[in-house]
C-alpha cells in the first residue's frame, strides 16, 4: 500500500460511521492521520473509531448533524482540541431517496439540499476558517458522485439527489478558487456504482417498480461497469488518500473520477 505521509495530520470524515465514510476513515488512519469520525449515528461513529484504535491508529467519534452549523463548529473545535490541528476535511455525509421528478415533495427536496449541499457548505466553511487560522493550508475533499454533473439512469428516480449534487459541485468549483490563495485545496471525488446500503436500497426500489427481481437489477447494473465488478468503499478511499497528500498539491475545484469506467462526462 502506498504511503502518502499523513503522519501528524488531523482529519475529519463526515458520515464516517458506515460504507464509504468508514472506508475513508480507515484508509486515512492507515496513512498516519488522526481521524475524527463524525456521524449523526453516534453508535456507528463510535464503532468505527474503536476499529481504528484497535488496529493501532488514532481516532475519536464526534456525533454530528452536518445540517446544524453549531454542531459542525463543535466538531471542528473538538477535533483541533484532540489532535492539535485540522488538515483534512472529508465531506462524505449524504442522503438519497427515490421519487419520480413530477412527484417530489417539498420536504424531500429540502432534505436532500440540507444534507448534500448545505452540509457541505457548513463543514467546508468551518474547516476553511480553522485552516486559515492555522496558516499552513489544508485539504477539503467532498464525495459528490457523477450525479454532480450527469443525470442518473432514467428509472432510478433520483432528481432531488442529482440536483443537490450539482449544487454541491458548483460550490466546490467556486469556493475552491476563493480559498486556494490560503493553501487550502478543495476538490471532489466522483465514485461510480458503489456497493453500499444506499445502492442496494435503490436496487430494491427499481425492482419493485419494474417488476424485475432484485438479482436481475443487480446484474443489469453490473453489466454497465467495464471493470466487471461493483465498486467498494476502499476504491473511493484510495482517491481520497491521494487528494489528501502532497502528491495532489496543484488541483483546485476539480472532480476526480473513481468509477470503473461506468460514467464519462
Amino acid at each position: 500500500m502506498p504511503s502518502y505521509e499523513l503522519d501528524g495530520k488531523g482529519a475529519i470524515v463526515t458520515g464516517g460511521g458506515r460504507n464509504i465514510g468508514r472506508g475513508i476513515a480507515h484508509r486515512l488512519a492507515t496513512e498516519g492521520a488522526a481521524v475524527a469520525v463524525a456521524d449523526i449515528d453516534a453508535a456507528a461513529g463510535e464503532a468505527v473509531a474503536g476499529e481504528i484504535e484497535g488496529a493501532g491508529g488514532r481516532a475519536i467519534s464526534v456525533p454530528t448533524d452536518v445540517t446544524d452549523r453549531s454542531q459542525v463548529d463543535r466538531m471542528v473545535e473538538r477535533t483541533v482540541a484532540e489532535f492539535g490541528s485540522l488538515d483534512v476535511m472529508v465531506n462524505n455525509s449524504g442522503v438519497l431517496s427515490t421519487a419520480p421528478a413530477i412527484d417530489i415533495t417539498e420536504d424531500d427536496w429540502d432534505h436532500h439540499f440540507a444534507v448534500n449541499t448545505k452540509g457541505v457548505l457548513f463543514c467546508s466553511q468551518a474547516a476553511a476558517h480553522q485552516m486559515i487560522h492555522q496558516g499552513h493550508g489544508g485539504r477539503i475533499i467532498t464525495i459528490v458522485s457523477t450525479a454532480g454533473v450527469l443525470p442518473s439512469f432514467r428509472d432510478t428516480y433520483v432528481a432531488s439527489y442529482v440536483a443537490s449534487k450539482h449544487a454541491a459541485m458548483g460550490l466546490i468549483k467556486q469556493m475552491g478558487q476563493e480559498i486556494a490563495p490560503h493553501g487550502i485545496l478543495m476538490n471532489a471525488v466522483f465514485p461510480g456504482i458503489v456497493d453500499t446500503d444506499m445502492l442496494r436500497s435503490i436496487h430494491r426500489d427499481v425492482a419493485a417498480d419494474t417488476g424485475e427481481t432484485y438479482e436481475d437489477v443487480r446484474q443489469r447494473v453490473l453489466d454497465l461497469i467495464p471493470v466487471g465488478r461493483y465498486q467498494t468503499p476502499d476504491d473511493v478511499a484510495k482517491m481520497v488518500a491521494f487528494l489528501a497528500s502532497a502528491d495532489a498539491d496543484y488541483s483546485v475545484g476539480q472532480a476526480f473520477d473513481a468509477n470503473g469506467g461506468a460514467f464519462f462526462w
